[in-house]
């Protein structure tokens, strides 16, 4: 079959992992590319024989192709359509949507085969965040597309400002990129049951941190009658999970008041009995001032190394909070720990919880090892989308 796109052909030898469905190519592999193509451009990808291996989505850097097939269909509605259905299969087999949690991730990027490509779901609202000018470029079609494919969705919002400016594209502007007749959107989305108040306008990436879905759900378990400190709360997805697991009393700490004022809306929103209290500070200096210790403290910080330049200053960073977080926790109580730094592999991280047992002189076991959850999957063509770590740590 011919396909209508321009070729880049590889250089000798180039192709194994393309044949083993990795999607990444890098530039260093390209052996011949049309002086014409731009970002965003499907390209077609082949061997040093000329052989076809790939169709994909081009754009000059590190990572040249992002590839989207392998087996020479051309990229149309049908394409796409197919796409969006074998998401929404997997994720109905995880029961999404449901009474219980209408909040859930439809695309995964790479683990669903639509590289460049958020997009999670909020009760009757999609939001899309793309990273490539090939995803970006398409996202009013993808919109559409998931109207009809998903009758309980009335609006799609494209959220890509932020994403696309961190991979060194133009902002773009935040819309809405499709809306049914009188669409309004859900005040309150549901996860286990717990109200959440969502602003995927304006709070951070799509709105929630839907990866830590599971993880919430395993603290909840430990909650019973316990002392809580949730660092990095944001809006408070840990906090409220404590608190339907029947903690006596949770402090939440996060540096910015917007995910305070979020926080304390759904605190009041689900109505728990244990105490609550917020507190609007930069978690190091509130770890270093702290005088007293609790049951389970949870350290969920933004990602410290986005780029492997950066791991060195990021292994500094995770030590630091994790020996001043295992030095606040009360003999016979559980920290819970995470790195959602991509460059910051599972051995490395341990390696630096290990660090950090060492300075603050606490006996600690790993009880549990952590990831995120299934709607966010991870081809095993391509582990790198692995990208959340997480330990719970029994600390004597």
């Amino acid at each position: 079959m011919s396909l209508p796109y321009p070729i880049i052909q590889l250089k000798k030898g180039k192709e194994r992992s393309l044949i083993q469905k990795h999607p990444w190519v890098f530039s260093g592999a390209i052996a011949k590319e049309p002086a014409t193509l731009s970002n965003g451009d499907i390209v077609q990808v082949h061997s040093e024989k000329g052989e076809y291996l790939a169709t994909g989505h081009f754009q000059r850097g590190t990572i040249s192709v992002r590839c989207l097939d392998f087996h020479e269909n051309v990229l149309d509605d049908t394409f796409f359509r197919k796409k969006i259905r074998k998401s929404l299969k997997l994720r109905a087999h995880l029961s999404f949507p449901s009474k219980e949690t209408n909040s859930f991730r439809l695309i995964h990027g790479e683990g669903d085969g639509m590289p460049g490509l958020i997009a999670d779901v909020y009760g009757n609202t999609v939001v899309l965040q793309s990273y490539t000018l090939g995803m970006q470029s398409i996202k009013s079609f993808l919109a559409q597309l998931i109207l009809e494919e998903m009758p309980y969705v009335d609006a799609v919002f494209d959220k890509s400002g932020e994403t696309m400016a961190k991979h060194g594209h133009e902002k773009s502007e935040n819309i809405f990129l499709a809306k049914r007749e009188n669409y309004i959107p859900d005040d309150i989305v549901v996860e286990h049951g717990i109200k959440l108040s969502v602003d995927f306008i304006h709070g951070q990436k799509t709105g929630f941190f839907l990866d830590q879905r599971d993880n919430r759900q395993l603290l909840k378990q430990y909650s019973k009658n316990k002392t809580v400190l949730n660092t990095f709360s944001y809006t408070g997805g840990f906090s409220l999970a404590s608190l339907q697991g029947g903690a006596t009393e949770v402090h939440s700490v996060d540096s910015s008041a917007r995910a305070i004022e979020g926080l304390e809306f759904n605190i009041k929103a689900n109505q728990f009995q244990g105490k609550h209290q917020s507190s609007t500070s930069d978690v190091m200096s509130y770890l270093r001032q702290l005088n007293m210790q609790y049951d389970i403290i949870i350290l969920d910080p933004p990602a410290f190394a986005k780029h492997l330049n950066q791991v060195s200053n990021a292994m500094i960073g995770y030590r630091n909070l994790n020996t001043e977080g295992l030095k606040h926790v009360k003999p016979g109580g559980l920290l819970f720990t995470f790195s959602c730094s991509q460059a910051v592999d599972k051995e490395l991280f341990r390696k630096i919880i290990f660090q950090s047992a060492i300075q603050a002189q606490r006996e600690v076991k790993i009880i549990h090892q952590l990831t995120q959850p299934a709607d966010h999957p991870v081809s095993i063509y391509h582990p790198e989308a692995e990208y959340l770590k997480g330990l719970v740590l029994f600390v004597e």
